[in-house]
């Protein structure tokens, strides 16, 4: 093991005592995610819900991540229906029925805690919980395949064998990342991949897992605002993204919700 050095893949092997910081990070960001909950119904705008991600973000004394990132200027990025990722928050209004994802990244005492997850305004459609629901245990099978001696296309494998075998299709334009004390590091954690392929993972990784599931086919575009992507054939889209970090056994998961609220389906 590496720790505190770089891999010859360029990825950062932090130090055991690395990981409080991510958890405090991780924490803050998943209990923002938690609190906006309650004001995803039908009527409310998207940028509303910014608003209220960053007030609780400066309520907690952390930055927020994306807000001036690459001229980014949102506490969040909410994406709708057939929105795959990086959707801009602004006036548009929720219907019932509608699915949304929100990215939040804050930074706590230099540490970078990046999650998202799915939510509904009013009922479910079948079509969307079916969705949300591979692309959750996607996710969770990519988490399980995470551990030392494994590589990053197990992990990919994981998650692209579960979401094609429910007829589903994983988008490969956008992946995880290393984080810690930079927002964006090696590696790039694909959502698709062969067995044995790419990085061996070692204890002290820190990075995402966030897969992104089209009901449609994979293809995506990016909108004139050189941000927003969408999918091609406007099948919708959903994805959840958790931040982890390789231990002697396993994987922690930083981004654990306080409330039990990761799914939208916790009530």
């Amino acid at each position: 093991m590496n720790k505190g050095g770089v891999t010859k893949d360029g990825i950062r092997i932090y130090e055991p005592g690395d990981f409080a910081g991510m958890n405090k990070a991780g924490r803050l960001a998943a209990q923002i995610l938690d609190d906006v909950a309650d004001f995803v119904v039908p009527g409310a705008t998207t940028e509303a819900l910014d608003q209220f991600i960053q007030e609780q973000v400066e309520l907690a004394g952390a930055t927020s991540a994306t807000i001036g990132y690459k001229g980014y200027q949102h506490a969040s990025c909410i994406s709708v229906n057939h929105v795959v990722c990086h959707g801009i928050p602004g006036p548009k209004v929720l219907k019932d029925g509608d699915i949304l994802n929100i990215d939040v990244t804050v930074i706590v005492d230099g540490w970078f805690g990046d999650t998202s997850r799915m939510y509904v305004a009013g009922s479910l459609p079948r079509k969307a919980e079916r969705l949300i629901q591979v692309t959750h245990d996607a996710l969770m099978k990519g988490i399980e395949a995470a551990r030392p001696g494994n590589t990053f296309g197990d992990i990919g494998h994981a998650i692209q064998v579960y979401a094609e075998s429910n007829r589903m299709s994983v988008v490969r334009d956008f992946c995880g990342h290393g984080l810690g004390r930079v927002f964006h590091a090696p590696p790039n954690v694909l959502h698709y991949g062969r067995p044995g392929t790419g990085a061996v993972l070692e204890e002290g990784m820190f990075f995402t897992i966030e897969p992104m599931i089209n009901l449609g086919r994979p293809e995506t575009k990016v909108l004139a605002d050189d941000w927003t992507a969408v999918t091609r054939d406007k099948s919708l889209s959903a994805q959840f993204e958790h931040s982890i970090g390789i231990t002697a056994q396993g994987c922690e998961v930083f981004t654990l919700s306080p409330a039990g609220k990761f799914h939208p389906t916790y009530s």
